[in-house]
């Protein structure tokens, strides 16, 4: 997602500390794993090597996760690469071709590696807007799951009941008093975050929603507070465990404001080149990353405190991608 100037330096800064230093890979490790849909790619040499890598939120471990175990089925040699701390260091890893693949957001990617002001409308366009404006870059593209990480507006079930909305159109019928909302400071001034999501939907910040309404909170503070009552309104991600664990009922963005960020294989173009099967081996992944199978898989890590390999594995076997070894 969008990332200030100031930010967007630093990342890359850490970026050149971490490769001056060597990027030691992931210390967790991935059950093994026996071919099921999922089969060893006829004629792969022996040799053949990859790395994965993943940014460091659970999301991205899991989908990390994921990816190592599809990869080693496949007959590839892993190093696991994931639990990169930050967007701008995994991108970098990709662009210079130390890692071959990153599970990426179209949003983030279209808005903050390409630097565009304004997303593209509906998935598919956003999409494929990104995959052919990366070609310069040396990154391909796979085919996007249906898994869509962005923002939305959560109420607890008090809140819920009490003003009977599902809609995030309805806030407009609501009074002051009920337009309380629990936000993270970043989502409270960017342009695509609280103040342009009002206007969109034809409410004034500072008349209908004055500044005392608005309470500002970690991210991971947001939740609780939300399930708590502080605000009638709390930021959320829509496939964050914790939207389950605390029975949130998240609103419907029905006039399409949120970007789209749907999760799909970013490449790196020398390595899909020498192994384009690994693109139809991202494609009977792709499908099944649904916005509730990561809701469920977040909420077992970040709630149930399991370890993503676990749950990763776990989820594909019940997929029947990969089988537990005999």
């Amino acid at each position: 997602m969008n990332r200030t100037l100031k930010l967007a330096i630093m990342s890359v800064a850490l970026m050149i500390g971490l490769t001056g230093c060597g990027l030691e890979p992931s210390t967790g490790t991935v059950p093994a794993s026996a071919p099921a849909k999922i089969q060893p790619i006829q004629g792969l040499p022996e040799d053949a090597k990859a790395t994965v890598t993943s940014k460091s939120f659970t999301e991205q471990l899991i989908i990390g996760k994921i990816t190592v175990i599809a990869m080693k089925t496949a007959g590839f040699d892993v190093t696991d690469l994931t639990n990169v701390p930050g967007s701008q260091p995994a991108r970098q890893l990709l662009l210079s071709g130390d890692a071959s693949l990153l599970w990426e957001y179209t949003g983030t990617a279209w808005l903050t590696y390409l630097g565009n002001e304004e997303p593209v409308d509906g998935s598919q366009a956003q999409w494929e807007a990104v995959r052919d404006a990366d070609v310069p870059n040396n990154i391909v593209w796979g085919e996007p799951a249906p898994l869509n990480n962005t923002y939305a507006l959560a109420m607890n079930r008090e809140t819920t009941e009490r003003l009977g909305i599902t809609k995030l159109s309805q806030l407009k019928d609501l009074g002051s008093k009920d337009l309380t909302f629990c936000v993270d400071p970043e989502f409270n001034s960017r342009r695509d975050g609280l103040t342009p999501m009002l206007e969109h939907y034809g409410i004034d910040r500072g008349t209908s929603v004055p500044e005392d309404n608005i309470g500002l909170y970690d991210v991971g503070a947001i939740y609780q507070a939300t399930a708590d009552g502080a605000c009638n309104f709390g930021e959320v991600f829509t496939t964050d465990g914790r939207i389950k664990a605390l029975d949130l009922t998240v609103l419907e963005d029905d006039e399409h404001y949120f970007p789209s960020y749907n999760a799909a294989p970013a490449f790196n173009g020398d390595f899909i080149k020498q192994y384009p099967q690994v693109k139809d081996l991202m494609n009977q992944i792709a499908p099944l990353l649904t916005d509730e199978a990561l809701m469920e898989m977040n909420y077992q890590v970040d709630v149930v405190g399991r370890e993503p390999s676990d749950v990763a594995f776990e989820w594909m076997v019940d997929q029947g991608l990969v089988a537990k070894p005999e």
